[in-house]
């Protein structure tokens, strides 16, 4: 995987959500810097990461740990936002031995039903080599229904080409892999490290009816909740979302 590393100290891997990159994540790394040495990864079909044809959570989870394999370290804390904070459960369950802490940002370790068609859609449908430029490309995210905030953050995708414009996520291996990524596979040993599942308070990806899923595979975990955010906590709530993330890692 293509990643970048900044900073001293115990390692933090931080890891996107689905259609992003490892810039989601930049402000947050920021903050760790000073105390951490920060990974910013791109997901396979994600950024500068190779395209595959299909995805799961126990192949993405071997990739993250063939990467902490790589490290001196050869341990990390792991933080996922969205589909990365499934990456970032697969691995803690798959190889506890390599992961020393847990966060993870507004999912839950449950299978979801489908709640992108829109979104395949509209990237798709979006007339690459003919789109002169974003204002372009933000007036058809917005005719096929896409709100602004979640068009903003699809369009940092967007990349020039040599004709147009091009997206640097491999769609096609996205759409493929959707059903596994919504999806949760049975894992069969709970994670046993320190975790911390931190919210929205507006998004409805994590709530009551998944206590009980996070308690069984995670039964050290902490929980927090950021009012007035939703499913982008660390974008809506920057300041709040950090200062939570690195005094849980630092402090427990």
């Amino acid at each position: 995987m293509h990643y970048v590393k900044s900073g001293q100290g115990p390692v933090v891997i931080l890891i996107h959500g689905l259609f992003g990159d490892l810039d989601n994540l930049k402000a947050l790394g920021k903050t760790l810097e000073d105390n951490f040495s920060v990974v910013r990864v791109d997901v396979l079909n994600h950024g500068a990461s190779p395209s595959v044809a299909n995805m799961d959570y126990r192949s993405l989870a071997s990739s993250i740990a063939e990467l902490i394999e790589q490290l001196p370290e050869k341990e990390a804390i792991i933080v996922g936002h969205s589909m990365g904070g499934k990456i970032a459960m697969a691995t803690a369950l798959c190889y506890p031995n390599l992961v020393s802490k847990l966060v993870v940002a507004d999912i839950a370790p449950v299978a979801y039903k489908s709640r992108h068609d829109n979104v395949f859609a509209a990237l798709e449908s979006m007339p690459l080599a003919e789109i002169k430029d974003r204002r372009q490309a933000l007036a058809h995210m917005k005719s096929c229904d896409i709100d602004d905030g979640t068009a903003q953050f699809l369009l940092k995708s967007l990349t020039r080409a040599e004709q147009g414009f091009t997206w640097k996520m491999n769609l096609s291996g996205l759409k493929a892999s959707y059903a596994n990524i919504i999806d949760w596979p049975a894992f069969h040993q709970p994670y046993q490290g320190p975790c911390l599942f931190i919210r929205g308070g507006d998004s409805d990806y994590v709530t009551a009816e998944h206590r009980q899923a996070i308690m069984t595979q995670f039964p050290k975990v902490k929980a927090k909740t950021i009012e007035g955010s939703g499913h982008w906590l660390h974008a809506q709530k920057p300041a709040i979302f950090n200062r939570i993330v690195k005094e849980f890692i630092t402090n427990n």
